[in-house]
């Protein structure tokens, strides 16, 4: 745990970037530490893992699920995450929303697109999201809110091949508002950038970076 960098990347970040501290794989004694500090924003990607820190963690934090979510799943996290950020396919989004209306919920979410030059990342492709967004059953979908979109760039020392992709995801991000989302001020996150690329994200207009080895350190896999 780096306090002292985790209060470094809080200054220096623009107000309008929001930090999510990711947690995963970490116990819940650093998250607590964090959250002392005044952090109240936390990321995980398994849907139990995160379940289990909810259950033991102050109630007013912000849990963002930020991995790979299968739909047998949402069901540990839809009562009380605070956005899906991973929604890379219709399927999934249908489900979250099925599950939201079970909790009397409307769930935050983000679509989830495929940016880098990396067949291990996942997210839709332009096409694909538009073909479930001219759907005449998504209007009908009450319980989950499109606030923006996410994206992951190539694991590469190439910078500017990172940038190019961030400014790729800004650029679908404004082809969505544009085409789809105009009158909806909810629509309004771009959510990229991790712990060695996020300067450049905040540069191409981020609103939320995910960083967690910066902060809390190597993962540690087996806790």
């Amino acid at each position: 745990m780096n306090i002292e960098k985790y209060r470094e990347i809080k200054r220096t970040l623009p107000a309008s970037v929001r930090l999510i501290a990711v947690s995963k794989f970490k116990p819940a004694s650093d998250i607590q530490l964090l959250y002392d500090e005044g952090q109240r924003l936390f990321g995980e990607n398994k849907a139990q893992e995160m379940k289990a820190k909810h259950e033991v963690l102050p109630q007013d934090i912000e849990w963002h699920f930020i991995g790979t979510l299968q739909t047998n799943k949402i069901k540990y996290i839809a009562p009380y995450v605070a956005m899906i950020h991973s929604i890379d396919r219709a399927e999934l989004l249908w489900e979250v929303n099925r599950h939201a209306e079970k909790n009397g919920r409307v769930i935050p979410c983000l679509l989830q697109f495929h940016i880098a030059q990396e067949e291990s990342k996942h997210g839709f492709y332009l096409e694909e999201c538009e073909e479930m967004l001219r759907n005449p059953e998504f209007p009908t979908l009450q319980n989950v809110r499109i606030c923006g979109v996410m994206g992951m760039g190539t694991f590469t020392e190439d910078m500017e091949q990172v940038r190019q992709e961030f400014r790729h995801l800004h650029d679908i991000f404004i082809h969505l508002k544009d085409n789809y989302f105009q009158n909806n001020p909810d629509f309004k996150e771009l959510s990229m950038g991790m712990t060695d690329d996020y300067p450049i994200a905040v540069e191409e207009g981020s609103t939320f970076v995910r960083i967690g080895s910066a902060i809390f350190g190597a993962r540690n896999y087996n806790n």
